[in-house]
């Protein structure tokens, strides 16, 4: 870390600075650090460093980000499940959510489709829509949260991700699951998340194959995160020990982002 005493300018209001580097986070870091009322002091005694420009401001969020992952990661418990609802709970429609428009999702061919398995897996293959559709399947009504500030709660049927590791022989001692979609979106789950007995391989959205606004032919649901962590349209799964970030995580979305 700089030594950031050296470059105090006389006059600069260090709560500016930190204002101004706020704006360099994404919104809902930005909102949540706002929310707490997170300030220069905080983050001095945080760090052990003073706020003093505007690249010091950001850095020292930054590394709140980074303490705030490990510790909700620290805080996770696997057995903890997710609340689940009635059927009555449902929200219809379901809201579409992506960073593009729902013309613009991609058309995946259901007789084309491969599910490429890789990394550090006894059973390196590319799995065919059938065969995933006669994997045992469970059917759960959870809640989508989203970092925008909505939810939604959905039906969701499809397989249990921890079994499909146990299938393909996945070393779950590995640190994540790192997953490519067929629009070039790509995501990573941590490890005991991959595991957790609501993590979803979805093919249906309330009784039906799931629809191309929810990811055809298959999401993966995890309830116990944020919407964004919670992949469409997936191609490919590699199992691996190299934190190979995602589409919102590499522009600075916290990488643990329990809901």
């Amino acid at each position: 870390m700089r030594k950031f005493r050296d470059l105090i300018i006389p006059g600069v209001d260090k709560r500016l600075l930190v204002k101004d580097a706020t704006r360099l986070l994404p919104d809902p870091a930005r909102r949540r650090f706002l929310a707490m009322g997170a300030s220069f002091g905080a983050l001095t005694l945080l760090t052990g460093c003073d706020v003093v420009d505007e690249d010091s401001a950001e850095s020292l969020l930054k590394y709140v980000s980074k303490f705030n992952d490990a510790v909700q990661s620290a805080l996770f418990n696997p057995d903890t499940l997710a609340p689940t609802y009635p059927e009555s709970a449902i929200t219809r429609p379901f809201p579409f959510n992506a960073y593009y428009g729902l013309d613009e999702a991609p058309e995946v061919e259901a007789a084309d489709y491969k599910f490429e398995v890789t990394g550090l897996v006894d059973n390196k293959k590319a799995w065919t829509l059938q065969e995933l559709y006669a994997l045992p399947q469970f059917k759960q009504i959870t809640r989508h949260i989203c970092v925008e500030g909505w939810s939604a709660i959905g039906s969701w049927t499809g397989a249990s991700l921890r079994d499909f590791l146990k299938l393909v022989g996945a070393d779950t001692r590995a640190k994540y699951c790192w997953f490519r979609c067929a629009e070039g979106y790509t995501g990573t789950l941590d490890m005991p998340t991959a595991l957790h007995p609501q993590t979803q391989m979805t093919f249906k959205y309330d009784d039906k194959i799931l629809p191309k606004a929810y990811g055809f032919p298959m999401k993966i649901r995890v309830p116990t995160k944020l919407g964004f962590k919670n992949p469409k349209y997936v191609i490919a799964m590699e199992v691996t020990n190299d934190y190979k970030g995602g589409y919102w995580e590499d522009q600075g979305y916290n990488a643990f982002s329990g809901s």
